[in-house]
């Protein structure tokens, strides 16, 4: 239009302007490149944009017999609405800050598999114990060298150990977050921590590195001393009078517990410098400390157990060593990526090493994981009263042996579910936390409300998928191959029945664990906590009934499986509701 007709106020169409102005002058792929950079537009629509409407153009102008002359004005007024559309299109993404691009496949999967190994190494070295102890002693033996007692003995005694290493997984899950944290804001301030007293910069995270390896070695040192003080009556309170009065079954499985208490506080330091690692997205390291680890446990339960015939007591000594070694192997790995030239671990007192305080304290750090902690001791607490209300049931050992076959196979499968959880954990505070405002640009909290949500479910299919997948490998080993774990006649009869139900436990473990993550990720603390409160209340006495009245071994797992349901419903049920609203900070 004339300029003598255009206000202030007029919006151009930008295809026109070019048209009128350049084309003579620019080619068209330079005219193209423009309208893109102008509309926000691809090149190739843009160039298609520009020759649709240069075809309009000369078609108006060609004269014609066969039809009335065109209102221009109206055509001319049409493209200019949808060319004001597209520039404020583009106006309205550049005055507000997008959400950030979801999760690539080959992302998740880079952070699944490292975690798993973080996840998998205590219950794969149970199990372990487990298939060498059924296969290697007598079957039908009587006494403590048979293979259902020995079974019988190891049940309770790795569920201390486990359960003991899980108590203070929480550490690894704050060790994560911290340093990673620690990482970002030393990126973005593009600062140091301050020097220590040699005069040697460090890294940005050196300070959660060296505060959650100490807590761990002194908390793993504290919890080895409560188990060499205090197994063994507790694990006969555990287990329950009939059990404990079964020959050697006590005794072997508190010989086994203090064997495996010398690993605590190495076995806590590997653990979080796992978790550093893994925030470093160092994801060979960790593994290659799992693969040292698995070799040394499986050749060392083939020599004491099999060869040696040591029974539960070779196979702790070979899950001491297993342990030693994948933590002995990290430590010049983790010191030379986490920290830099001349620092330390801070293992010894900082009067020995010369170094100055950190800024991350073991307070700051404790408090971070104490959410946390609530969790894991419902989940533990669930796993006690279970074994206690098998080891109450008639027909032992074979019962409580097939009970601890079932038993090792969840703690086997649920790693692979848990690590999706870590993912809600780790991804999720990116679309729940708001950048600040900047340049007049800010958060559509909707649209990143949106992004959330899209993420969740989208990490609610692969734990459905991957719960299946796993349900169905250990339901078929309880089901169709017995030996693997055990050539004991009674003991298969009895874990037979135990098949299918454990696989629904194991299945409806997937939106419980992908729910409690986005959970936790939305510090919901307080829902999790009442959940597990309520839940953990309610199992007991549906136990206690079972052990009295001396149904089999099936009807605790069925109990479990329903307990399951309740939690993923109310998880599940949680998110829904909240759907929509605002739960960015």
């Amino acid at each position: 239009p004339p300029a003598s007709n255009l206000s202030t106020n007029t919006i151009v169409p930008v295809d026109l302007i070019i048209h009128n102005s350049t084309m003579t002058i620019l080619p068209a792929p330079a005219v193209a490149f423009l309208l893109a950079l102008a509309t926000g537009q691809s090149c190739a629509f843009a160039s298609h944009n520009i020759q649709s409407n240069t075809q309009t153009r000369r078609s108006l102008q060609r004269p014609s017999s066969h039809h009335k002359s065109i209102d221009l004005h109206n055509i001319h007024k049409t493209r200019t609405s949808a060319a004001a559309l597209q520039l404020r299109a583009g106006s309205s993404s550049t005055n507000t800050i997008p959400p950030p691009p979801p999760a690539s496949n080959l992302s998740i999967i880079k952070f699944y598999f490292p975690c798993l190994a973080l996840w998998i190494s205590g219950p794969l070295l149970s199990l372990v114990d487990t298939s060498f102890i059924g296969l290697s002693a007598k079957a039908g033996a009587v006494g403590g060298a048979g293979s259902a007692a020995q079974l019988a003995a190891l049940g309770p005694a790795t569920t201390f150990i486990d359960g003991s290493l899980y108590l203070f997984a929480f550490l690894n899950v704050a060790t994560t977050n911290l340093y990673a944290s620690a990482l970002a804001k030393g990126a973005v301030d593009n600062t140091k921590n301050k020097s220590n007293k040699s005069g040697v910069e460090e890294k940005p995270g050196e300070g959660v590195v060296r505060t959650a390896a100490k807590t761990s070695l002194y908390s793993g040192i504290g919890l080895m001393f409560f188990l060499l003080a205090v197994a063994r009556p507790l694990i006969a309170l555990y287990i329950g009078e009939e059990a404990a009065a079964s020959p050697g079954l006590l005794d072997a499985a508190h010989e086994y517990v203090k064997i495996r208490a010398l690993s605590m506080p190495t076995s806590l330091l590997g653990g979080v410098l796992q978790a550093a690692l893994l925030g470093a997205k160092d994801s060979v390291t960790p593994l290659v400390s799992i693969l040292y680890s698995t070799i040394v446990n499986v050749s060392g339960d083939y020599l004491l157990v099999n060869k040696f015939h040591m029974g539960l007591k070779g196979a702790a000594i070979a899950t001491l060593c297993a342990q030693l070694a994948g933590t002995i192997a990290m430590i010049p790995a983790a010191r030379k990526q986490l920290l830099s030239k001349g620092s330390s671990l801070g293992l010894l007192p900082r009067w020995m090493t010369n170094r100055q305080p950190d800024e991350i304290t073991a307070r700051t750090f404790l408090k971070f994981a104490a959410p946390v902690l609530t969790l894991i001791l419902g989940k533990i607490s669930a796993f006690g009263f279970m074994t206690n209300a098998a080891a109450g049931l008639p027909g032992q050992p074979a019962t409580l042996a097939a009970h601890q076959i079932a038993l090792s196979l969840f703690f086997f499968a649920s790693p692979f579910l848990e690590v999706i959880s870590q993912i809600a954990q780790a991804f999720l505070p990116t679309y729940t936390v708001l950048p600040k405002e900047e340049q007049g640009r800010k958060a559509d909290v909707a649209e990143w409300q949106a992004a959330s949500e899209k993420f969740v479910f989208r990490l609610e299919k692969i734990g459905l998928g991957v719960g299946a997948l796993i349900a169905s490998i250990v339901g078929s080993i309880v089901a169709f191959a017995p030996g693997i774990v055990t050539k004991d006649r009674q003991v298969v009869e009895a874990a037979k029945p135990l098949a299918l139900i454990l696989a629904a436990g194991v299945s409806l473990t997937a939106p419980v664990a992908v729910s409690e993550g986005a959970l936790i990720a939305r510090k919901e603390l307080t829902y999790l906590a009442g959940v597990y409160f309520v839940s953990t209340a309610l199992l007991p006495p549906v136990l206690r009934r079972i052990r009295s009245g001396g149904g089999p071994v099936s009807q605790v797992w069925i109990c479990f499986a329903l307990f399951q349901l309740f939690r993923s419903s109310c998880f599940l049920g949680r998110i829904l509701a909240t759907r929509g609203k605002k739960d960015a900070e």
